[in-house]
């Protein structure tokens, strides 16, 4: 991880307003970044960190990559980048009240991100935690656990 992180944010649609609230309390730390979102979450973000910037008077400079909708293939988009370590830290608020009709791409975007050791926070408190840590500033390095082992595994299969 370099300096400037690669930060995705995600929401589902009961947390998209957790978000933007998020956002919008952090988004000069955030606009030191890049940022990644899927679907509408990517729309509202953009559009929140817009707001505080003309509010504030700070020239608005951010480019936000918006993947797809989470359930049309966004999870899965952005489980490949991180797969290809081209996100280092997860932002994503999730539902956990509310049953989605992709939840099996969520599961499968939760699992990418552990087993490529990402900071994930699925909630404010943590996002927060992660936001204003001193390594957001400076270059990180996280540890991946070997997972050959699992790839050379002998199958019989007779």
């Amino acid at each position: 991880m370099d300096r400037i992180k690669n930060i995705a944010l995600v929401a589902h649609d009961n947390r998209k307003k957790d978000m933007v609230e998020w956002v919008e309390w952090n988004y000069k730390g955030l606009m030191k970044h890049r940022i990644v979102c899927t679907g509408t979450t990517g729309k509202l973000v953009e559009e929140a960190m817009k707001r505080k910037c003309k509010e504030d008077g700070i020239e608005y400079n951010l480019h936000i990559v918006k993947l797809k909708s989470g359930p049309l293939g966004g999870d899965q988009q952005l489980g490949a980048m991180i797969a290809e370590e081209e996100i280092d830290i997860m932002i994503f608020f999730w539902d956990p009240m509310q049953a989605q009709p992709h939840d099996v791409d969520v599961k499968a975007l939760l699992r990418i991100a552990t087993v490529y050791n990402i900071p994930m926070a699925s909630n404010r408190s943590t996002a927060d935690f992660l936001i204003s840590s001193p390594l957001m500033k400076e270059p990180y390095h996280p540890r991946l656990k070997d997972y050959s082992s699992y790839m050379v595994r002998n199958i019989d299969f007779n």
